[in-house]
C-alpha cells in the first residue's frame, strides 16, 4: 500500500478540482467542502489511498485564483492527523451576499433575503443547521442539496449553488426566492380564495408532486408553510430536509415523519413501509385548507389528530383498509366510534367533482388513495370554472410587506 503522505492528498483534491467536481454535491458517504474534509467510511479513506497516486507530484496551484484551505481532522468521529491544502471548489463565497432581512426558520435552517453582488438579483440563502452536529454535514441536508440540485421543475424551489463560509458551521444553499407562503398569507388575508384560484394552487401542487414522484423522491413534509408563492403567482414546493428516494420495496422508511397536521393515517399507526401516497393525503389536507382557510385537522397530539381524522372521515377499519389491524398503533391509539363520512355536511357549498377529489386524497387505505396522475386528471380540474391563470392570482403586496418589515 502506499504511503499516505502530504502529497497524496494533495494530488487527489487536484484531480476533483480538475474535473469540476462540487465537493459539497459528493455523495453522502463522502463529504467535502471548503472548510473540512469528512469520509463517512475507514473503508472507503482505505481505498481512496490505495489508488496508484503515490508518486505523483501535486501540479502547482495557479497563481491567479485565491485559496482556501481544508482539514482532515475526524474518521467517524475519530481524531487523526490535521492535513492542510489549498482547495479549490465551486461553492460560491457567503460574503458574496448582502443580507437584507430574515424570511424564515424551519426544522433544518434559517432562512435570509439575500442581494447577490454578482447578479444583483433578489436570493434566499438559507444556514444549514450544524449546532447539534459532531460528525460532518446533517444527512437532512445533504439529502436536500442532492435532491434539489438535480430537480428543475417550475413548481419546484430552485437551488442555483452553494455559499459557504470561514467556519465548518457556515454553510448555506442559495435558492430563488419567492416573496411568501401560503401559511403566512392564510394567516394574515382575511379574504378565502375563490374556487377557481384554489384549482390554479392545486394544480401547480399536483404538477410539482408528479415530478417528484416521477423521480422516486417522497416530500414527507408538505404543509402550507412548505408551499411558497412568487410576485407572479407561481407555486414553488420548498424545504425538502425531510425527502428522500424512494426505498425498495420491504425496506422501511423513518417513523413520524411530516408534521402532526398534514400526516398520513398510516404514518400516524406506525407503518414504516409508506409510499408516495403519504404526500397525497397531504395535498388533501392543504386543499381543504384552502377551501375552509383554517387548518383541516389542527390536532397538538397524536390520539387528538385521530379524533379529528375520525370526526371527517368516520373510522377505519379491515374493510376499507385491509391490514389496517396489523398495523403498530391499531390497538395503542383510541379509535372514536364513527362509522359515516361527515365531508359533505363539513363543505356543504362545494361541487360534487370538488369533493370527489378531495375525498379520493383523503382515503384511509394507501393503496386506494388517488395517485397524483390519477388527481391531475380529475374531472374537477375540467369542470368550471376552471383554474385561475397564475399570473392573476392575487399576490398581496401588503401583505408581503408587512413580512418583510416583520423580519427586518
Amino acid at each position: 500500500m502506499p504511503v499516505r503522505t502530504k502529497a497524496n492528498i494533495r494530488h487527489f483534491i487536484w484531480k476533483l478540482r480538475l474535473r469540476s467536481v462540487n465537493p459539497l454535491l459528493l455523495p453522502s458517504y463522502f463529504r467535502v467542502c471548503y472548510s473540512h474534509v469528512e469520509f463517512k467510511y475507514r473503508t472507503f479513506l482505505v481505498s481512496l489511498f490505495s489508488l496508484t497516486m503515490a508518486n505523483a507530484p501535486p501540479p502547482p496551484p495557479p497563481a491567479a485564483i485565491p485559496t482556501r484551505h481544508i482539514k482532515l481532522t475526524t474518521v467517524k468521529g475519530k481524531h487523526v492527523d490535521c492535513i492542510e491544502a489549498p482547495f479549490f471548489g465551486n461553492c460560491r463565497d457567503v460574503e458574496d451576499f448582502q443580507k437584507l432581512n430574515r424570511v424564515g426558520e424551519g426544522t433544518y435552517g434559517v432562512v435570509y433575503r439575500v442581494k447577490d453582488s454578482r447578479t444583483k438579483q433578489i436570493v434566499a440563502l438559507k444556514k444549514i443547521r450544524m449546532e447539534r452536529e459532531t460528525d460532518g454535514m446533517p444527512v437532512s441536508s445533504l439529502r436536500e442539496i442532492s435532491i434539489l440540485k438535480r430537480m428543475k421543475h417550475q413548481n419546484i424551489v430552485n437551488v442555483t449553488d452553494v455559499a459557504v463560509g470561514p467556519r465548518l458551521e457556515s454553510i448555506f444553499l442559495v435558492m430563488e426566492y419567492c416573496e411568501q407562503d401560503l401559511g403566512s398569507l392564510l394567516d394574515m388575508v382575511t379574504t378565502p380564495y375563490t374556487a377557481s384560484e384554489i384549482k390554479c394552487l392545486m394544480l401547480q401542487l399536483l404538477r410539482g408532486l408528479e415530478y417528484c414522484h416521477s423521480h422516486s423522491i417522497i416530500h414527507r413534509d408538505l404543509k402550507m408553510s412548505n408551499l411558497l408563492l412568487t410576485s407572479t403567482g407561481l407555486l414553488k414546493i420548498a424545504d425538502f430536509g425531510l425527502a428522500r428516494t424512494l426505498s425498495l420495496p420491504g425496506k422501511p422508511m423513518t417513523p413520524n415523519v411530516v408534521t402532526l397536521w398534514y400526516r398520513a393515517p398510516e404514518v400516524l399507526f406506525g407503518d414504516t413501509n409508506y409510499t408516495t401516497a403519504v404526500d397525497l393525503w397531504s395535498a388533501g389536507c392543504i386543499m381543504g385548507e384552502l377551501m375552509q382557510h383554517k387548518p383541516l385537522l389542527p390536532g397538538n397530539t397524536e390520539q387528538a389528530q385521530l379524533d379529528l381524522i375520525v370526526k371527517l372521515l368516520g373510522a377505519p377499519n379491515e374493510t376499507i383498509w385491509p391490514g389496517f389491524n396489523k398495523l403498530p398503533s391499531a390497538k395503542v391509539l383510541v379509535m372514536p366510534k364513527q362509522s359515516y363520512s361527515n365531508i359533505k355536511e363539513v363543505f356543504p357549498r362545494w361541487s360534487e367533482q370538488t369533493l370527489s377529489l378531495f375525498a379520493g386524497l383523503l382515503t384511509y387505505n394507501p393503496k386506494s388513495r388517488l395517485n397524483v396522475k390519477q388527481a391531475l386528471v380529475h374531472p374537477y380540474f375540467q369542470e368550471t370554472p376552471r383554474a385561475q391563470d397564475p399570473s392573476l392570482l392575487p399576490t398581496y403586496p401588503e401583505v408581503r410587506n408587512q413580512l418583510a418589515e416583520r423580519e427586518r
